[in-house]
């Protein structure tokens, strides 16, 4: 067994290497690469997918993961997790010829910025064949990693969420469609309150919002010493270790809040991560659990903590300090107000916390219907527009505010949009049990978000990845996941006038 355990232990040093160059890779393609690089860059990524390719399919690496998975019982219990977690992974290098596993990495890597172009001309045509050739090397790939109990889709919703499949999602969102879509329409159904002009047609200028975003940081206790943060087209959190954890956002001049929610919500992913137990970061128990916990906590900083009227009744000062004329005579409560507004919106990210998992069943029924092959991309937009008008009462005017406005698939991410929802679902129930043990809004009040920082960091973050989704709600709740508190925290916070 030592034999097999140094094997293994050797391999997992180089692959996190790897994993490390190809965090650095992405982060830069994201934040600041120039556009005349692409080309050149993704030669280099190939010849780096390669070789990290013939890491994972070492033959003694793959015969050490198999041993010490035949003796997990020898094991302590965290390595035990580990190498189930990567006897799991293996499926991917033993199952999925090399050529085609290469082949996709390299054509996801070039696919977001095919989708970027796409976005800002608004042109799916120039996105359609690079997302044809996705969907299928995925439905390709599903057919080769289905096992007695993973069919189909369930197969791409289980590298997210353990534990989650369609039987599960399908039982979840039907709560959703039959409690919160008719309540949605009926509480959205008058045109949103108009709100002062300040607030809707002011020019904010970046640097102040970027001002703005970095005191932010401090307020959360984001520890700069192991973070940083840049913009990019879409806010993303990117990270391989507890020191190493950085965060983008995004500045819309016409749109203040955009930036503010977007760095509070990467925030809730990066403290997450930067609040594992350090002993991880030289294994692969590093990060969240599962993708639905990891949006659980950005959910929850940034709509539980950060909408509250008590986090504006303390911060509001430092923004209007920033803004005095675009927020001259605009008070605390109308600002609050403004933003906890329900509406019916065309963009996922800019959706308030009512609408926000309507959005994602859009995205859950399409990405169904895609794997099942009873969708073809070329009619995505069609049905994009459809599903939109059914579940959240508007439909886009076009495909750059519409099928075009994420990310995700263009890197291949089918499954990942589902845990979106789960995570706020997962977020309420956790909200609830925090405040079991302290007033959460007290806290907020006397500004002492590091108290919430120390529960989350005990309930949930340092574990990493050593619980399953399941598991870590059990510890922090106390109770298996219950989708209600979701409907009821919406339901009491959407009720009132």
């Amino acid at each position: 067994m030592e034999k097999y355990l140094q094997t293994y232990q050797d391999v997992r040093r180089k692959i996190i290497a790897f994993n490390y160059m190809d965090f650095l890779f992405s982060w830069d393609q994201e934040t600041e690469a120039p556009s005349a690089s692409h080309e050149f860059r993704s030669k280099q990524f190939q010849v780096i997918a390669e070789e990290r390719y013939k890491l994972s399919s070492d033959p003694a690496f793959m015969e050490a993961v198999e041993k010490l998975y035949e003796n997990l019982n020898e094991l302590d219990d965290e390595l035990k997790v580990e190498i189930k977690n990567e006897y799991k992974d293996l499926r991917w290098v033993k199952k999925i010829p090399k050529d085609e596993f290469i082949d996709f990495q390299v054509l996801t890597q070039n696919g977001s910025n095919i989708w970027q172009v796409a976005k800002k001309n608004n042109d799916f045509a120039s996105f359609q064949p690079t997302l044809e050739k996705i969907v299928e090397y995925l439905r390709k790939f599903v057919k080769y990693l289905e096992t007695d109990t993973l069919k189909g889709y369930d197969v791409l919703l289980d590298m997210y969420e353990e534990g989650m499949g369609m039987k599960e999602y399908d039982e979840f969102f039907n709560t959703l469609r039959e409690e919160l879509v008719p309540f949605v329409l009926e509480v959205t159904k008058d045109k949103p309150a108009k709100f002062s002009r300040k607030l809707t047609h002011s020019v904010f200028p970046r640097e102040q919002q970027r001002e703005f975003s970095h005191y932010l940081m401090d307020v959360f206790h984001y520890d700069k010493t192991k973070g940083l943060l840049k913009e990019s087209a879409h806010p993303f959190t990117s990270g391989n270790a507890s020191v190493d954890t950085r965060i983008t956002t995004h500045f819309h001049e016409d749109h203040l809040v955009s930036s503010i929610f977007s760095t509070i919500h990467e925030m809730g992913h990066a403290i997450y991560e930067m609040q594992n137990d350090p002993k991880y970061d030289d294994t692969f128990l590093h990060g969240g659990t599962s993708m639905g916990i990891h949006e659980s906590q950005s959910r929850m900083y940034e709509n539980m903590l950060g909408r509250a009227k008590e986090f504006w009744d303390i911060h509001y000062a430092k923004l209007v300090e920033l803004f005095p004329k675009q927020l001259k005579d605009v008070s605390v409560e109308e600002f609050v107000r403004y933003i906890n507004t329900a509406k019916r919106s065309l963009i996922r990210i800019e959706a308030d916390e009512l609408t926000y998992a309507l959005h994602i069943m859009v995205r859950y029924e399409l990405e169904k219907l895609l794997i099942s092959g009873k969708l073809k991309v070329k009619d995505l937009p069609k049905k994009w527009k459809q599903l939109m008008g059914q579940y959240v009462g508007i439909r886009p005017k076009n495909d750059t505010e519409g099928v075009l406005q994420d990310i995700h698939w263009s890197g291949g991410s089918m499954g990942y949009f589902p845990t979106y929802a789960l995570g706020s679902a997962y977020a309420a129930q956790i909200y609830h049990a925090m405040n079991q043990d302290f007033n959460v809004l007290e806290a907020i009040k006397n500004n002492q978000i590091d108290q919430i920082n120390a529960w989350t960091k005990e309930h949930i973050h340092k574990y990493a990845r050593t619980k399953t989704p399941k598991e870590l709600m059990l510890i922090a709740t106390k109770e298996p996941f219950s989708p209600m508190y979701y409907v009821q925290y919406l339901k009491e916070k959407f009720s009132q006038k």
